[in-house]
């Protein structure tokens, strides 16, 4: 069996990729994998990481701000379909699938030239335009939220599946993570993390909340400021004279994600699709701030549905102030119990890993 998994850019395209790409292994061994990304997406090291191939092809995003530097994002585009029909043809893929990003048009365009079966993965609440383009070329089209279902003509290709994630983040004990953190029973977690690469503006608050929770009692904050904030943010938490210990820390980065989501009592991130389905899974109340830089807002759209299953308070980056900002978290660590009910509950009725319903919907059985 060979498989072609397409998607990239950012983690959030990646990482569900190689969820399935798992499963697939998980369940035929001999299978033969391939990923299609571009040389300038997370994809150029974070697939050879989890042990996978990859080649890259030619494709850039349409500039909706300038169109006339489309003339070059068309050339390259041509460029592209030649390179993906050319892979197609060598490696000779059983199926095709793609989970976001620009990279997956060339190669699902020309997938359904050469009648090779193809499906799509939409992450997020809001649909992003590629995939929308792509419905017509596809067997199938997996959402990761209901609210997605509204943005495709096909309704009858759709499936609701949820976003894949890692099966480690169905697998933790809050009370074994704890431990392993050195963490006591009746102390208040609270985790904050703006993506790989942070959240400036995010970080900046944090700051002065890391400030202002420091030195409260049964209160362990620690703080994942993204690789490129790091040092700005070290040097600016010494300048405060904020006390690093094992109860408040910052860190570049955390491997190891579901062992402190599966820890923590409260969440504050960015709205993500990969983000927010990992809050889910774990069945964490969240503060979420979606990002305003991204296409359409759909982090907006991917927040509010946790506000509407009550589980998360959205505050847009425009209305972030320190004060406002610390009263939510005192309001959410009161009522802390509640909400971590209602968060279970729903994390409850995920009764089977999205990645098991999308590898139950490929037909490779």
């Amino acid at each position: 069996m060979r498989v072609i998994m397409t998607g990239g850019g950012t983690g959030g395209h990646i990482y569900p990729a190689i969820a399935i790409a798992d499963k697939i292994k998980l369940e035929h061994p001999d299978a033969e994998i391939l990923f299609v990304g571009t040389e300038r997406g997370l994809e150029r090291n974070l697939v050879p990481q989890n042990g996978y191939p990859i080649k890259f092809i030619t494709v850039t995003g349409f500039n909706r701000k300038n169109l006339l530097k489309n003339f070059k994002v068309l050339a390259n585009l041509r460029k592209g379909l030649k390179e993906a029909k050319a892979i197609l043809t060598e490696f000779k893929p059983d199926i095709v699938i793609g989970t976001g990003g620009y990279v997956c048009g060339p190669v699902i365009k020309m997938a359904k030239s050469l009648k090779i079966k193809s499906f799509i993965h939409e992450q997020n609440a809001l649909p992003g335009l590629t995939n929308k383009l792509l419905e017509r070329y596809v067997e199938k089209i997996f959402v990761g939220f209901e609210e997605a279902k509204k943005n495709f003509k096909m309704q009858h290709k759709l499936i609701i599946s949820g976003n894949p994630v890692r099966k480690d983040f169905f697998d933790v004990d809050k009370k074994e993570c704890r431990a392993e953190l050195n963490i006591a029973d009746d102390e208040f977690v609270i985790l904050s993390f703006g993506g790989s690469q942070g959240a400036t503006k995010i970080n900046e608050i944090l700051v002065e909340m890391l400030e202002r929770f420091s030195e409260v009692e049964k209160v362990v904050f620690f703080f994942v400021t993204g690789t490129g904030n790091y040092d700005k943010i070290s040097t600016e938490v010494k300048a405060r004279g904020i006390k690093l210990n094992d109860k408040t820390q910052i860190m570049p980065y955390v491997d190891n994600m579901p062992k402190y989501l599966a820890a923590s009592d409260m969440v504050i991130s960015r709205a993500g699709a990969l983000a927010v389905t990992e809050i889910m899974v774990c069945g964490k109340p969240a503060i979420l701030i979606p990002s305003p830089h991204v296409v359409g807002n759909h982090q907006y759209f991917n927040a509010k549905t946790l506000v509407i299953k009550q589980t998360a308070v959205l505050i847009e980056e425009k209305n972030l102030n320190a004060e406002s900002f610390a009263e939510t978290i005192w309001r959410m660590k009161e009522s802390n119990d509640d909400l971590t009910k209602i968060a279970e509950l729903y994390c409850n009725d995920l009764a089977e890993n999205p990645v098991d319903i999308i590898y139950d919907n490929l037909g490779l059985k």
